[in-house]
């Protein structure tokens, strides 16, 4: 048997961090928004005569063998990978993965990679697991795999795809999607990598840490980046584009002040460039630091950020928006 998954990567308009559980619980009406996008990680599962487990990363070369996924409990490299194996309890396979997106790129590629995995190994083991119990068991997996707390919003555009809004409520969460043109997305928005990794795990962890000792800075900054997420979702309902720019700008400010590491001189240069080509608006995917930014722009003048943002030495990536969340095929 042969399964090959994918789910897409994501751009966070705005509200990320605030996801992570219980920071949510102390901002209300907290939200966050995001854009599922064409660069998918993807992993495709073979069977073998034998229980043995092969796993292989096309990103980084390396390659894990282990005789049973008993063996697996612990993780070691490809950890993520090694954890998903271990609780699906799946042997006699080979796994092999990849990524669209650049490593540390902070477009949540290890979170699509995360649901790609989970809904080929429930079809492996023959589960029909509900969205919500398939979201679960990733979100958890992952803590485990970095060690640090997780938010909640990564894993949403990987298995539903589109634009969308997840509200961040006391009884649950709950994923809407926003009824926005997906032309009017990638008219306007530029997509680049900065060429620096960046370690989400360290900047969320700071900032929550932060937080629950109760920093009055921090707790500040977050409640205006609810507050920023909540008028952009209100201007992209209402296809206020101009609105969408001036609120994409004032998370970014706020978010800056949340850690010393969330910009660097190099992102703030790229940002300079891409302001001094027509971009409107512009943050930092995920956490900061590194990774990828995006800039909002006139769709008139996209075509001159894109090229300033080259001329700074950052990648632009091409990208639609992505319509489908996870997808699993399964050939004899």
């Amino acid at each position: 048997m042969r399964i090959d998954s994918s789910a897409p990567t994501r751009i966070d308009l705005a509200g990320g961090t605030i996801d992570i559980w219980p920071l949510y619980l102390f901002h209300h009406d907290a939200q966050t928004l995001n854009v599922a996008i064409s660069l998918r990680a993807r992993c495709t599962l073979v069977s073998r005569p034998d229980s043995r487990i092969v796993i292989r990363s096309q990103d980084t070369g390396a390659e894990v063998v282990a005789g049973h996924w008993s063996e697996l409990r612990e993780g070691g490299e490809l950890r993520l990978v090694a954890k998903l194996l271990h609780y699906f309890e799946a042997g006699g396979l080979e796994i092999t993965t990849r990524s669209e997106s650049p490593v540390g790129a902070g477009i949540a590629g290890s979170s699509a990679l995360n649901i790609a995995i989970c809904g080929a190994l429930a079809r492996w083991q023959g589960l029909d697991l509900a969205p919500d119990m398939l979201l679960q068991i990733a979100q958890n997996v992952e803590a485990q795999a970095i060690d640090v707390p997780t938010g909640v919003q990564d894993y949403r555009p990987a298995l539903y795809g589109g634009v969308s809004a997840v509200e961040l409520r006391v009884d649950g969460i709950r994923r809407v999607g926003l009824d926005v043109d997906p032309a009017d997305i990638e008219r306007r928005f530029v997509l680049a990598y900065t060429g620096a990794s960046r370690n989400s795990g360290i900047n969320n962890w700071e900032m929550f840490k932060r937080h629950i000792d109760g920093d009055r800075q921090v707790i500040e900054c977050f409640d205006r980046i609810r507050d920023a997420a909540a008028g952009m979702r209100a201007a992209l309902e209402a296809r206020d584009w101009a609105e969408v720019g001036r609120q994409l700008n004032a998370e970014w400010d706020h978010r800056k002040r949340l850690a010393p590491g969330v910009t660097t001189p190099g992102i703030e240069d790229l940002i300079g460039r891409a302001r001094g080509a027509g971009a409107i608006g512009a943050k930092v995917c995920g956490a900061g630091g590194g990774g990828c930014l995006f800039c909002y722009t006139d769709p008139a003048d996209a075509p001159a950020v894109r090229h300033a943002l080259s001329e700074g030495g950052a990648r632009v990536l091409d990208y639609r928006v992505e319509r489908h969340g996870l997808q699993v095929d399964v050939a004899a």
